[in-house]
């Protein structure tokens, strides 16, 4: 269980990383908040691929496909908060 819980930080952290260097501009960020972001992003990842190809990760936890989706997943999460973040901002 501990090396499951291991395994998805450091998948976040991965993804979230990725992702922030894929999306331009500048994002204020911590490190803690990344981990969320590329959390998220394998979450969203994994409803995207079952949505598109009916079928679930039988082969495994860990795929390339499904770090890709990952990223995939945690760049469209990080999109969705600068757009809500700079609204936010924006308002102040």
């Amino acid at each position: 269980m501990l090396g499951l819980i291991v395994t998805v930080i450091i998948v976040g952290l991965v993804a979230g990383l990725l992702a922030r260097l894929i999306v331009p501009g500048k994002q204020d960020l911590s490190i803690a908040m990344t981990i969320i972001i590329g959390i998220l992003g394998s979450f969203v990842g994994g409803f995207l691929a079952y949505l598109f190809f009916r079928d679930d990760a039988s082969d495994g936890f860990l795929q390339p496909s499904g770090i890709i989706g990952s990223i995939i997943g945690a760049i469209i999460v990080l999109l969705i908060w600068i757009r809500v973040g700079g609204r936010r901002s924006v308002t102040r």
